[in-house]
């Protein structure tokens, strides 16, 4: 049976880092356009973070691992 608890902050961890590169990407894409739509950067970001998620869910390699 899985550590859900351990699983869960994992998960959690990789979801933020999926949101803080979705988000440096849409600023950095859109400031390279000239100018910076922040609805659709929070709104792409939150996306991806949800879609990291339920990835999760299929597996974490790191969660084989023994750190």
């Amino acid at each position: 049976m899985r550590n859900w608890k351990d699983w869960t902050k994992k998960a959690g961890i990789r979801a933020i880092k999926t949101v803080a590169q979705a988000a440096v990407a849409g600023i950095g894409t859109a400031a390279f356009m000239g100018a910076v739509d922040w609805k659709y950067v929070f709104s792409a970001s939150v996306l991806a973070g949800v879609l990291s998620l339920l990835t999760s869910v299929a597996g974490i390699p790191e969660e084989n691992t023994n750190a």
